[in-house]
């Protein structure tokens, strides 16, 4: 038998499709958004210290109450905001697992969400299985910049939820304080729910300052807010980040997260707790330790026929491949890593509707030296 599916426009992510062709022709994987390099030495420590101490068994459903406290601290620490760690604080397996969560507690069969394109690829099938509708607004084609008057325009009596992302996956754009002011505006008088997806929260450049929306009160009482120790650090495969909403959005988002995962791998959660309290120079430093690497990655890139976009935040590198092909983006990321043995990831998953002629491929630096160089080599033979 089989089942009528739930998803149709769903298959394989574009993720594993190219890093399995990676695998199987020797490429240089720049696709995938994982660092190759090692996790903070402190982390690794703490989190062989806690398996060793019979830290293994299940936690409490939303999360320990040391780890609780720290991001509450750490919190307020960097946006000036105590949330309450019991009530509004809840850890989880990975910001897709919240993601899902957050979508599940609050829209139910026809219900719309408005996304921005192009977006992260959980969210439209995190919105369909709760039987919502994905309202698809484009972002500006170059910058990626919201155009908030289109915005409006998708907003309707069915809008349950708005969801943002900055610093942006794919293409590294922040939204400002003008931003904030003008999501402010479009929400008030609303009940709309807002999703800020802030998982590149610690990878912000050139002197620029994230936006949570947790500085925000208007914002943050209606609103759930993600982020990932994975992507702070560097261990996305431990699958541990955490949501902060208020108390009776936080009830509700726990009512699914119980039912979903219940709780999170324990041992890594006492590992994050102590190196959020003895280490804050790691999240505080990361922004000028992945600018380091942009710059020296487009400085690389300016030697090729590959032309680097402006990168705010995050740890991807769009380029416009217009001057090597005119094939569109999955065939040509599919012929770059068959052909030339380097990985890219294309945009068009990341929309409902790509942009026509759009020639553009994500590169991640999140890598050390000497995978970046490789791929620069190969790079420089287009």
């Amino acid at each position: 038998m089989t089942p009528e599916t739930k998803l149709p426009k769903v298959g394989t992510t574009i993720f594993t499709v190219m890093s399995q062709l990676a695998i199987e022709h020797g490429a240089v994987n720049l696709g995938q958004g994982f660092p190759d390099f090692d996790v903070p030495t402190r982390l690794v420590e703490a989190l062989a210290r806690a398996m060793q101490e019979g830290k293994n068994q299940y936690s409490p459903m939303t999360g320990i109450p040391a780890l609780r406290q720290a991001i509450a601290a750490k919190t307020e620490r960097c946006y000036g905001y105590m949330p309450d760690a019991d009530s509004e604080v809840t850890v989880v397996s990975g910001a897709s697992e919240a993601i899902f969560d957050a979508v599940h507690a609050v829209v139910r069969p026809g219900d719309e969400v408005i996304v921005l394109d192009p977006c992260y690829d959980c969210y439209e099938p995190a919105i369909e299985l709760a039987g919502g509708v994905a309202v698809h607004v484009p972002l500006d084609p170059r910058s990626f910049a919201p155009d908030w008057q289109l915005v409006r325009n998708a907003v309707t009596a069915k809008t349950r939820m708005l969801m943002i992302n900055s610093p942006h996956n794919p293409s590294g754009a922040m939204l400002d304080a003008d931003d904030i002011r003008a999501l402010t505006e479009l929400l008030r008088g609303t009940d709309i729910i807002l999703l800020s997806d802030e998982v590149y929260e610690h990878i912000v450049f050139d002197g620029a300052i994230h936006e949570s929306v947790l500085r925000y009160p208007e914002l943050r009482e209606r609103a759930f807010v993600v982020s990932s120790f994975g992507k702070t650090y560097h261990c996305t495969g431990w699958k541990i980040g955490y949501c902060i909403g208020r108390p009776a959005l936080s009830v509700e988002l726990r009512k699914v997260h119980q039912y979903n995962t219940f709780c999170s791998f324990t041992p890594a959660q006492w590992a994050f707790a102590e190196m959020i309290e003895a280490q804050p120079e790691h999240y505080e430093q990361l922004g000028a330790f992945y600018q380091e690497k942009r710059d020296r990655f487009r400085e690389q890139l300016l030697t090729t026929k590959l032309k680097p976009l402006p990168v705010p935040g995050g740890y991807f590198q769009l380029v416009d491949y217009s001057a090597v092909s005119d094939l569109d983006d999955a065939a040509f990321c599919r012929w770059l890593t068959v052909e030339k043995g380097v990985v890219a990831i294309p945009l068009s998953p990341f929309y409902g509707a790509p942009p026509p002629g759009q020639r553009l491929a994500r590169l991640c630096f999140a890598k050390n030296e000497a995978t970046l160089d490789a791929a620069i080599e190969r790079l420089q033979k287009l």
